[in-house]
């Protein structure tokens, strides 16, 4: 599957785990049933991405490790997102990007479609 391929930016992929939050809110996933999973993973995301925000990438056995454990997360968020129907668009692209600033834009490219990417987009890499 296309995809773009980018430089692990973690203080980038916090800012981009922030908007999947603001836009799961947007969506309202807290009046769903059942958000607790949700919003649970997104804490966990938000705990190990958190250390990065607004600063520079650590070294890289650090960030491989911390862009592992983002990405484990990142991936219970998905499962929630379609468990619970929350997709659209904007999420996905949101998702994909995330994945992309953790350096697996490949995975990226695919999980974001669950999410509720559009697969016709013109913002997917083609």
């Amino acid at each position: 599957m296309a995809h773009y391929d980018v430089i692990r930016n973690l203080p980038h992929a916090s800012t981009v785990a922030r908007r999947v939050e603001l836009r799961l809110l947007a969506l309202k996933a807290q009046e769903t049933e059942d958000p607790e999973p949700l919003f649970d993973a997104l804490a966990d995301l938000r705990d190990v991405l958190g250390a990065f925000e607004g600063g520079v990438d650590p070294p890289e056995s650090e960030g491989d490790e911390a862009a592992e454990l983002a990405a484990s997360h990142a991936r219970k968020v998905v499962d929630e997102i379609e468990r619970l129907g929350l997709g659209d668009d904007r999420l996905g692209q949101a998702v994909r990007n995330l994945f992309e600033c953790l350096g697996f834009a490949k995975e990226g490219a695919e999980i974001s479609l669950r999410a509720g990417e559009d697969p016709g987009s013109l913002m997917r890499p083609g």
